[in-house]
């Protein structure tokens, strides 16, 4: 999928720069560090990435196939600027594909693109406050690992956990997502490829379908007010010609999220003393919450990435638990390999798929 060569035509469905300006106003301030503190703490975390890349490829066999850029580390404000380019790349040819490359139609665009730009920059602004880390693959080939410094320090700082013994358990989970992105060639490709095949499914809606995504954004915008809020910005915006779209990548960020925590779980015990304790506090966090963090997370797809973990988790340890870490990583083989939706809480079907049938565990 190319996301190149759109121009202007239809970037004014948002405004960016007001998106990234809104995201940089409302974002919440670090927690207080003085400037040598900081600085060490980007230290530390370059180079326990560099520690968990090591034992990521020890623990699963899997090795980055390509050149590797380097970490970076960020704070709120240019976690969101990234995020705001990454999605530039999807957004801007969605809309001009949508629209057959329509002019903006003056004065109503424009006021409407200002809004959803306002609108984007508060949803931003309110996830660059929350996440720890992310392999961001919009902007750029292979994609780049950002870790969100001040988010790090305030979580460890609440479970009140060893510094060191959290970072490295963050960058464990954050580094398996790159070398899932590195170490099999192919699957950045086919996820763009899935996106892509999101927005073709979308075309026959026609405007109304750029009226349903700006409603999603501004659904999304006003459940950070309204804790009441029971819209789902999936039925929003999806058409039911995109549903086996979503199945697959459903199915994918699934096993991607819960091979992240099958190998920080699995590796953690060994290098991290601390890490049953990080853990537990750390999946009670991930529990509790206001009802307006709840009504939040649910709308934004949290609630279902953190099934992701504890599904695709269960997934990986069952076909490792049938055919061991060789046997598992043939799940990178091709696409035709990947878990299919079903099969997410049947690993023995995936296993006979692929593997061919097998003797009962124990017998």
């Amino acid at each position: 999928m190319d996301f190149r060569g759109y121009g202007g035509c239809m970037a004014q469905f948002v405004d960016w720069d007001l998106a990234a300006a809104t995201a940089g106003a409302l974002s919440k301030s670090g927690p207080a560090v003085s400037y040598d503190d900081a600085m060490q703490v980007v230290s530390e975390l370059r180079a326990l990435t560099d520690e968990a890349a090591g034992h990521v490829t020890a623990y699963t066999g899997l090795a980055p196939q390509v050149e590797v850029p380097p970490v970076r580390v960020v704070d709120r404000k240019d976690w969101a600027a990234v995020n705001i380019g990454g999605l530039k790349q999807v957004i801007i040819p969605l809309v001009s594909r949508l629209s057959g490359d329509k002019q903006p139609g003056g004065l109503a665009d424009a006021i409407g693109s200002r809004v959803t730009g306002v609108q984007a920059g508060t949803i931003l602004a309110y996830l660059s406050g929350r996440v720890l880390g992310q392999y961001e693959v919009f902007s750029g080939n292979p994609g780049q690992l950002l870790l969100n410094a001040p988010n790090i320090v305030e979580v460890e700082r609440k479970l009140g956990a060893d510094p060191r013994d959290f970072r490295l358990w963050v960058c464990l989970h954050e580094v398996t997502h790159r070398v899932q992105f590195t170490a099999v060639p192919w699957m950045r490709g086919y996820f763009l490829g899935e996106v892509q095949a999101f927005v073709d499914a979308s075309q026959s809606g026609g405007e109304h379908i750029l009226e349903r995504l700006r409603r999603g954004v501004a659904t999304m915008s006003d459940a950070l007010r309204d804790p009441e809020s029971r819209a789902s910005v999936i039925d929003i915006v999806q058409t039911p010609a995109q549903k086996a779209v979503l199945d697959r990548l459903t199915a994918l960020m699934t096993l991607l999220e819960g091979h992240a925590e099958f190998v920080m779980d699995g590796v953690g015990p060994e290098v991290i003393p601390s890490v049953e304790s990080i853990r537990s506090k750390f999946n009670r966090r991930r529990e509790s919450g206001n009802p307006l963090e709840k009504a939040i997370r649910r709308l934004l797809g949290i609630e279902v990435k953190m099934r992701q973990y504890a599904e695709g988790r269960k997934f990986v340890h069952g076909v490792v638990e049938r055919v061991g870490m060789e046997g598992f990583n043939k799940v990178f083989d091709s696409p035709l390999t990947l878990p299919r939706l079903d099969e997410l809480g049947d690993p023995d079907a995936w296993v006979a798929r692929v593997h061919g049938p097998q003797p009962a565990i124990g017998g």
